[in-house]
């Protein structure tokens, strides 16, 4: 037995199915110590670990080249009937990568739930091997449009899968009749940054389309990157006028 465990001192080098096998041989000794079983198991457990985010990092990288650009079909309209921006719906986005993700041995699963009122929605891309790794955003419920609650809640759980599938595979969207402006010219805000300043102008009340006509823009996509402090600061204002 003191040779099995004495092996203790080389194991960073053996691949986890010879230390299973190391395991295994000394769990069949009936003096074995419990203690260093139990550091064994440990080894094997961070050693198999490792291997499953290696090959997670390795498909993922693989698998991003073939992600295609989603079309945006979906839009978003003032009281006007006027579109005031667009968006990727989530059955465009959940058809595009579907078999790619397969082929790459992942899954792309949702958790949701209530946050204090808002609606939680959690992206969790698991790997074959069984790494994972999963992203959060807490929205609240979009009354928009005369949506009834159920209709609200389901547009932000719908909105919060496009958000953290995007997050999660680093997906890109354009309209489809993309002007370029915003692939060639100055940057403006990312899709975190448009739901949190959402969330805010939500939660103050405020009139969006009043607010894009007071920024002169006819999204908040389409606000600058450098301006997206001062936009944040003005709408919070509204917070400390009522």
């Amino acid at each position: 037995m003191s040779a099995v465990i004495k092996q203790q001192d080389s194991l960073p080098t053996l691949e986890p199915a010879t230390l299973l096998q190391v395991i295994s041989r000394a769990a069949s000794d009936p003096n074995v110590d419990i203690d260093k079983m139990e550091r064994l198991m440990a080894m094997h457990e961070r050693m198999v670990a490792r291997d499953a985010k290696a090959a997670y990092a390795a498909a993922l990288s693989a698998m991003q080249p073939e992600l295609p650009i989603i079309t945006e079909r979906g839009e978003i309209k003032n009281n006007s009937g006027n579109v005031q921006s667009k968006y990727a719906l989530w059955e465009d986005i959940n058809q595009a990568i579907s078999p790619i993700l397969c082929k790459h041995g992942f899954a792309l699963s949702f958790r949701t739930g209530d946050d204090g009122g808002k609606v939680k929605v959690t992206g969790v891309l698991s790997h074959q091997q069984g790494h994972s790794e999963e992203t959060t955003i807490v929205l609240p419920a979009d009354t928009s449009g005369n949506k009834n609650a159920v209709q609200a809640v389901a547009s932000s759980v719908s909105y919060g899968k496009r958000y953290t599938a995007g997050a999660l595979l680093n997906l890109t969207s354009r309209g489809e009749d993309d002007d370029g402006r915003k692939a060639g010219g100055e940057p403006t805000i990312s899709e975190k940054q448009v739901a949190d300043l959402k969330a805010v102008l939500t939660e103050v009340g405020a009139d969006i389309p009043k607010f894009l006509k007071y920024l002169k823009v006819d999204a908040l996509e389409n606000i600058y990157a450098r301006n997206f402090d001062a936009v944040v600061k003005m709408a919070q204002a509204k917070r400390r006028q009522r």
